[in-house]
C-alpha cells in the first residue's frame, strides 16, 4: 500500500455519500453533510481510488505521496 493523501473539495462536494458507501472506513459525512477523509489507511489503494471515482462531482483527489503522483483524477496532459 502506498502512502496516500486524500483531499475532499468541500465546495464541490454535494454529500451524495457514494464514497462512504464504497469505503466506509476511509470516508464519512461530516456535520456539514459533506464527505471527509477520516482514515487514509482504512482500506486498500484500489478501494480508495474506487471511492474517489464513485463521486458524482469528482470532489476527491488521491495522491501517492511516496511517488509524488496524483492517482485520481488523472493529471491532465
Amino acid at each position: 500500500m502506498a502512502k496516500l493523501s486524500i483531499t475532499v473539495n468541500k465546495t464541490r462536494c454535494i454529500g451524495s455519500g457514494d464514497c462512504v458507501e464504497t469505503a466506509p472506513t476511509v470516508f464519512q459525512l461530516g456535520e456539514d453533510g459533506k464527505s471527509e477523509a477520516v482514515n487514509a489507511t482504512g482500506a486498500g489503494d484500489s478501494i480508495i481510488i474506487s471511492a474517489a471515482r464513485s463521486c458524482p462531482v469528482k470532489a476527491i483527489t488521491v495522491v501517492d505521496e511516496d511517488a509524488g503522483v496524483q492517482l485520481f483524477p488523472p493529471p491532465k496532459k
